[in-house]
């Protein structure tokens, strides 16, 4: 259990909102899985603007009241935890927009169009929950091959990197491999080593992301099968 104790939540978890560093840690996984969050509001129906609006007026109101409030050890998973959290806001928000209309007010805007960040993971006859995990999968996978093209810029092998990244996340056609070996100039076996070896470290890199937002292993476990059913699903 040991390697779960440094982990962002995991401080967030034991030292509450009382620390800097607690703080600090909280504010990074929001700004971290924001996404997913945009994702769940457009797909309950508001337009762009308002649910860029209401996600920014969530993780203000998550970090400075919310999670200090509830934040427990129990609740260990932060995606769980942030999911019911969002849910609630916006019954609220549902409330006080329900008030306005009465007063006046507009009510929120149907959802449009598709073009902010986030709305890729919003396909027609999505629940607000499929459009939350889809893209919270999407957020890990991106956040861990970001670290290994970085990892592969450090070592100088980006550009092999930049060829290779395509086969990362389902296996290629058999054509594809020979394409790419020759393209590269390397030998077949040389090429799935390569690939063996980045895959590999794209799982650990995953893990790695994950740990940040669980509290034990049992979380991290179930993290990772949540994580791998969903991008089968996304893959498809």
């Amino acid at each position: 259990m040991a390697k779960f104790e440094s982990t962002q939540w995991s401080l967030v978890l034991r030292a509450g909102l009382d620390g800097a560093n607690a703080r600090q840690a909280l504010d990074a996984l929001c700004r971290s899985y924001r996404p997913p969050v945009l994702a769940f509001v457009r797909s309950r129906g508001y337009a762009a603007d308002a649910a860029e609006d209401l996600t920014q007026a969530f993780f203000t109101d998550f970090i400075e009241r919310t999670a200090h409030a509830n934040a427990h050890p129990d609740r260990g998973r932060f995606r769980a935890f942030l999911l019911v959290a969002l849910k609630r806001f916006l019954i609220n928000a549902d409330i006080r927009a329900h008030a306005q209309k009465r007063g006046g007010g507009m009510p929120p805007e149907p959802l449009l169009e598709n073009s902010q960040p986030g709305a890729d993971a919003i396909s027609e006859g999505d629940t607000p929950e499929h459009a939350f995990e889809r893209s919270w999968a999407l957020v890990v996978l991106d956040r861990a091959m970001r670290r290994l093209r970085e990892e592969a810029r450090t070592a100088g092998r980006v550009e092999l990197f930049e060829a290779l990244r395509e086969f990362l996340a389902e296996p290629p056609a058999e054509a594809e491999y020979e394409r790419v070996a020759r393209e590269l100039g390397l030998r077949r076996n040389t090429l799935t080593v390569a690939v063996h070896r980045l895959r590999h470290r794209l799982r650990e890199l995953v893990r790695a992301e994950l740990a940040q937002t669980t509290s034990d292993r049992a979380g991290l476990e179930a993290e990772l099968r949540e994580l791998r059913g969903t991008l089968a699903r996304v893959i498809g």
